[in-house]
């Protein structure tokens, strides 16, 4: 009986113990470097059209007067292609894929533009971290027509870390 006890505690130790270290790893770390960037604006009066990347092909509709984004991310070492994040402006809609399963991310803030200033539209956003070899998600914007979009893209949700902007323009 006294074996099994102490069986039991050493085992329970053993537990907290591994449970401790789980609890306490350390959170990803950004890219230092920031990723290399690549960035694709087209023309949607030309569209449907097509941009090519490793994963699934970005595919643009014709919105006549729209200027479409396409931005992509490599590992700034490797050259390792890390995902993208597109503004299609048929349905004002904004996809962000991370394709690179890592434990790190990107975050994408859609923002007004005006002469002078931009100003956010909705929260900063990201692809959800599961554990899949590619996650993407969509968000959908209800924005005026005519109006000139940036997207900006960071390192860490809290935009400290400033990886690339850029424009496009919903018809």
């Amino acid at each position: 009986m006294r074996i099994r006890r102490q069986l039991g505690a050493l085992l329970t130790g053993a537990l907290l113990t591994a449970g401790a270290a789980l609890g306490t790893a350390a959170p990803a770390q950004a890219y230092n470097p920031d990723p290399r960037v690549t960035v694709k604006y087209v023309d949607t009066d030309n569209c449907p059209c097509s941009v090519g990347d490793p994963y699934d092909g970005t595919y643009f509709r014709h919105d006549p007067g729209g200027k479409a984004v396409k931005i992509n991310l490599y590992h700034p070492d490797s050259g390792a292609w890390l995902g993208k994040v597109e503004f299609h402006p048929y349905g004002e809609k904004l996809w962000v894929y991370d394709t690179k399963n890592d434990g790190d991310t990107f975050y994408v803030q859609l923002q007004y533009a005006s002469v002078t200033n931009v100003y956010p539209v909705g929260p900063v956003v990201s692809a959800p971290g599961t554990s899949a070899a590619v996650d993407y998600t969509t968000y959908d914007y209800n924005l005026d027509e005519g109006a000139a979009v940036h997207v900006a893209v960071y390192d860490d949700a809290g935009k400290d870390d400033h990886i690339t902007s850029t424009g496009a323009v919903i018809p």
